[in-house]
């Protein structure tokens, strides 16, 4: 009987940032992978820092299939919403590939919504609600599509952990090592209520100290700067643009209609990929 083969797609989140171990990382992933039997448990990780949904199409899932896992994770998103190209139709249309390529192969398939990075940074209003926007209909599409290709689903932008900063890592950003352990957790518990996992649960007990408040503080004005600069630069201009955009709907009263432009854009991304290929008019 060969071993149960577990491949992890995704950013920084899944590359396990924030949990960092003598080697280098371990992540959520990690610890989960040890959960899924009793027995040996093939676990690779094709996760990347950075990484889009683009980067999951073009390049993970193809190593991914190469393997043909027996469970599948696709965290990712959030890296698309700091970018200045994002389109929400193009988000769907990748995630729709992706997850279609795993389920047509057999495996199950873990997704998960996730927080804005603009509260988590805790950026002013106006810079953090066209941030939170874009995270809100990325996390809208992957609902919609979790529930078409049936994947296992994490609502982890909901859950009562995000308010506790000592889940957290310096950077705010990337959960550390009791958040990843939170997030082995979750994930362990819903694929064990749908059969999948049968191995021990992942322990929430942290190995090592969490970072002090004043390695924090440091971490965000040296490297934490860097960071934000690094994933930010060319979505500044026009986040600038947005923030400008959103002061003056408050000013007269109409935000809704940006939450209103954003609802539409997500219909018409779902509704585009519900389409089968043979259907849509490009595909002769």
């Amino acid at each position: 009987m060969r071993p149960v083969r577990f491949v992890a797609l995704g950013d920084s989140l899944t590359e396990g940032v924030g949990d960092p171990v003598p080697d280098g990382w371990r992540g959520w992933a990690a610890l989960l992978a040890g959960g899924l039997s009793d027995e040996h448990v093939e676990f690779t990780n094709l996760a990347v820092s950075g990484a889009q949904t683009r980067d999951v199409l073009e390049r993970q899932t193809p190593a991914a299939l190469e393997l043909k896992p027996d469970v599948v994770s696709v965290v990712i998103g959030v890296n698309d919403t700091l970018r200045y190209t994002f389109d929400i139709h193009a988000v769907a249309a990748r995630l729709d590939q992706v997850y279609a390529a795993f389920t047509a192969q057999g495996a199950t398939v873990l997704t998960a919504c996730l927080p804005d990075p603009g509260s988590m940074l805790g950026l002013p209003g106006a810079l953090a609600r066209p941030l939170a926007r874009r995270q809100r209909a990325v996390n809208a599409v992957v609902h919609a599509l979790s529930e078409r290709y049936g994947a296992v689903h994490l609502h982890a932008a909901e859950a009562d952990w995000i308010s506790d900063r000592g889940m957290w890592s310096s950077d705010r950003l990337h959960p550390g090592e009791c958040g990843h352990r939170q997030l082995a957790l979750r994930f362990h518990a819903l694929l064990a209520r749908a059969g999948t996992a049968t191995g021990p649960v992942p322990s929430p007990e942290p190995e090592f100290p969490a970072p002090t408040r004043s390695a924090s503080l440091w971490w965000l004005a040296t490297a934490g700067t860097a960071w934000v600069i690094r994933r930010c630069t060319d979505l500044l201009p026009q986040l600038l643009t947005l923030a400008v955009d959103e002061m003056r709907h408050r000013a007269r009263g109409t935000s809704a209609r940006l939450d209103l432009r954003t609802a539409h854009a997500v219909s018409a991304a779902l509704a585009a990929v519900s389409v089968t290929p043979t259907e849509r008019p490009d595909a002769a």
